[in-house]
């Protein structure tokens, strides 16, 4: 273990101070930067702002980066938060890595069901509750304080560190996938790694993580009449299109029908079926977090394979159908179906789009209805799988083994973090995602949190690893 370790390791309240610590963390809460949200448009530059200061007080060479402008469904433009890049060294002789988050956050207000305010860091119990706490502006602070830390010991950062921090993840990272591609051969050209921190554990167990599902999302509209009919006058004498829609959605069971989908999957492995068998997941734990008494699956593999590496087909909601509070007896004249597949190797998002419509078509064309059907997909996000052998994966496995005193957790991530393919597809840069989130942290949910466990241990695992990473020989890269 190195001076810096055991010095940090073991006396890191006094590397930082914790106060300060927590209260960047609460002035970062404090800023609502909703990214969904157009009437919180100015929080979310002034967050922007506020991470250029923090890394520019640091030292590092900061720039906030133009990405353009958003065109709105009504037809109006609005300006993208600017993405917020620094460097910190520039040593040619040791490994760059680039960290990589975003500080913009999902919806979120009172009367939803939270127990505190959520844009004001609230600690109960050792939790510290709030809006982006854990997604993901604590792991992006987590980060900072472990290149402050070794500037408060005035020891060189053992690598170079750069960041990519921006606003608009939660709602497709606008923008972004051109900047990366702008500054391929630039920012991007001296980075040996990247590292995502967008992620949680699974267990209690420290985790890495190795893997996520994509996303495909559709909306499949069927029109009929030119305007909504009143049942009673109406009923029993057209063809109504909520009954195509329900008619063509499929089987209940949530299996997916689509000839070709199950077919492109990569199969499992027997290394992979043992590493779902190390895991530690309890299923009793789950089932209560979530609050349901039975699942799809009754044993640890089978439910970790099909959250993780096999395509899932959700339904997500109907447009145009009545929604509010009441009995209205409407017909709707227009219903449009939200739902996605979640995308693992080796799918094809193109293939996924063609598969869909057409399958779509063929089954509302047996209806022989004379209503109209349009099948669109706006999201066609890719899965991300990266190899555990890698030194990256093994310098991961030290650094937890030395903070946490255990072994890690390798998982995969059922949802999708787009960016994390954008980055290996354009940059062609080794990736990993080191995940200091605990399982139980709530996120896009009411009473979203970070406990104080994680966010310090995470920022020494942090700092720790940043060290093994050093220690990565060029060669076996």
């Amino acid at each position: 273990m190195s001076v810096l370790q055991i010095k940090y390791i073991k006396s890191s309240d006094n590397v930082l101070d914790l106060g300060c610590v927590f209260q960047m963390l609460r002035d970062w809460v404090a800023i609502e930067s909703d990214s969904s949200n157009v009437q919180k448009r100015p929080e979310l530059h002034r967050m922007m702002e506020t991470v250029a200061q923090k890394l520019q007080l640091m030292g590092g060479t900061v720039q906030l980066v133009d990405i353009g402008e958003q065109e709105l469904p009504d037809g109006q433009t609005l300006e993208l938060p600017k993405v917020v890049t620094a460097q910190f060294g520039n040593d040619s002789s040791k490994h760059t890595v680039c960290i990589y988050g975003h500080v913009d956050v999902q919806p979120a207000k009172l009367e939803d069901g939270w127990a505190t305010d959520p844009y004001n860091l609230t600690e109960i119990n050792g939790n510290l509750y709030g809006r982006g706490a854990s997604d993901n502006k604590a792991p992006v602070l987590a980060w900072i304080h472990a290149v402050e830390a070794y500037q408060a010991l005035s020891m060189d950062l053992p690598v170079n560190v750069k960041f990519v921090i921006e606003g608009m993840e939660e709602t497709g990272s606008n923008g972004l996938d051109a900047m990366i591609m702008a500054q391929r051969d630039t920012f991007f050209s001296e980075v040996d790694y990247i590292i995502i921190s967008d992620c949680g554990w699974l267990s209690r167990r420290p985790a890495l993580t190795y893997g996520t599902r994509g996303n495909c999302y559709f909306f499949a509209e069927v029109e009929g009449p030119k305007q909504d009919l009143h049942s009673g006058v109406y009923g029993g004498t057209v063809i109504e299109p909520m009954t195509d829609l329900i008619g063509i959605l499929g089987d209940p069971s949530g299996k997916i029908l689509i000839p070709g989908i199950r077919e492109a999957v990569a199969p499992l492995s027997d290394e992979e079926w043992k590493m779902y068998q190390d895991i530690q997941f309890d299923m009793d734990n789950y089932k209560n977090k979530i609050g349901v008494n039975q699942l799809m699956y009754s044993n640890k593999v089978d439910l970790l394979a099909h959250m993780w590496r096999y395509p899932t087909v959700s339904i997500h909601g109907i447009e145009g159908a009545f929604s509010d509070p009441g009995t209205k007896t409407v017909i709707p004249a227009k219903v449009t179906a939200k739902f996605s597949i979640r995308q693992v190797p080796d799918m094809d998002p193109a293939m996924v789009k063609k598969q869909v419509t057409d399958y779509l078509h063929s089954v509302f064309a047996k209806r022989k209805s004379p209503n109209k059907l349009k099948v669109t997909m706006v999201i066609g996000a890719k899965p991300w799988l990266a190899d555990t052998h890698h030194p990256l994966y093994e310098a991961g496995k030290v650094a937890i083994k030395r903070v946490f005193n255990m072994d890690p957790d390798l998982i995969r991530e059922g949802g999708t973090i787009p960016i994390a393919r954008t980055f290996q597809d354009v940059t062609g840069k080794s990736i990993i995602m080191m995940p200091i989130g605990g399982f139980d942290d709530g996120l896009h949910s009411q009473n979203e949190k970070m406990s104080r466990y994680n966010y310090i241990e995470g920022t020494k695992l942090f700092i720790a690893y940043l060290n093994e990473v050093s220690q990565i020989k060029r060669t076996s890269v």
